[in-house]
Parts: C-alpha cells; structure tokens; sequence
C-alpha cells in the first residue's frame, strides 16, 4: 500500500483496503482508529464505526446537534446559533477532568452539511488554536460506516503525544455511545 494511498483514505473519511479480519471486526462493534501527528500541541485522529442503519437514518441524527451531549460525554452544551442556506453557527461547550485541573471548552464552529453523505465542521472562534472535523457516511454491509476525523490544536500547551493519546482512547469509547443512542432511537 502506498503512502499516498493511506493518505487519501484518512482524508477522504473511506477505508483502508482492510483485511477480512478487519471488516468482520468492525462488523462486530469494534471501532477502529488510526492517529497522526497534527502540530507540536495538537493532534489527529480518524475512527471507523459500523452503525447496522441505513445511511439517511444515520446521517438525520448526526446533524440533530443539540443531541451531542447525549453521544459525547465531555459535551455539555451543543446548538445550533444560525442557520444560512446550507451552512449552520454551531456553538459547543464541553469539560474534560485531567489528572490535577478540568478544563473547560467552548467552541462555535462553521458546519457544512452535503445530505446523507459527509458533515464538516470548521473552527469560527473558540478555545482552540484549531479545530477541524469531518464526518463522512458510506453505505457497508447492510447498514452504514461512519468516519469521523478531528484534527484539533488546544490553547493550552499540552504536548501532542498526549493529545493523541487521549483522542485514540476517548474517541472510541464516545463512537460507541453514539452508536448506542443512534440505534436505541431506532
């Protein structure tokens, strides 16, 4: 495989060319995640969840945005401020418990929406130094695989290796709670 290709697939939200292993994984629950490097302070990661729904009920309660503080824990406010055309102000306030400090977030983001198929959301302002995430939806199997990928700079100096840490632990853990509401409202 080449480096361009894995690339393009982080990028583009599609996947890898997986193993049978893989694809019977993610089948079976599992999310599956892959992390880079971002800035010295920030960082990168793209997941991939198996939702068993079709793509149009998916993509319907992805952009049900006051419905994030139920899918993402550390979410405790999410709305929408404005609504242009196509585009929507988000506006999100979270907080994170760290080992000796919490910290508090707040976010108002540009989102993009191209119906039943991918979500872009772009830092307008907020307590990041930069903050981007896309979220692309593709009929597989029978049902429909999300990607979701964050890109993400916190004013706070913290260094990346543990960005990227938290990201791959806590990303997985907040799919499957999405996941869990997604199909419980079904």
């Amino acid at each position: 495989m080449s480096a361009s290709y894995i690339s393009d697939s982080f990028t583009t939200g599609l996947p890898m060319t997986w193993s049978q292993d893989k694809q019977q994984k993610i089948i079976q629950g599992e999310i599956i995640t892959e992390t880079r490097s971002h800035t010295s302070w920030g960082g990168c990661v793209t997941a991939w969840m198996y939702l068993p729904l079709v793509r149009s009920q998916v993509f319907s309660q992805l952009t049900d945005y006051p419905r994030w503080v139920q899918y993402f824990p550390d979410i405790t406010r999410s709305e929408v401020l404005q609504i242009k055309g196509e585009a929507k102000r988000l506006y999100q306030a979270a907080q994170k418990v760290f080992l000796f400090f919490t910290a508090h977030v707040e976010i108002y983001l540009n989102v993009i929406e191209e119906l039943g198929q991918r979500v872009q959301f772009r830092l307008e302002k907020g307590t990041f130094h930069d903050f981007s995430a896309d979220l692309y939806l593709q009929d597989y199997a029978n049902g429909t695989l999300l990607s979701y990928t964050v890109q993400a700079t916190p004013n706070i100096p913290i260094p990346s290796i543990f960005i990227q840490q938290a990201m791959n632990f806590e990303l997985p853990a907040n799919m499957r709670k999405m996941r869990q509401v997604i199909c419980n409202a079904q």
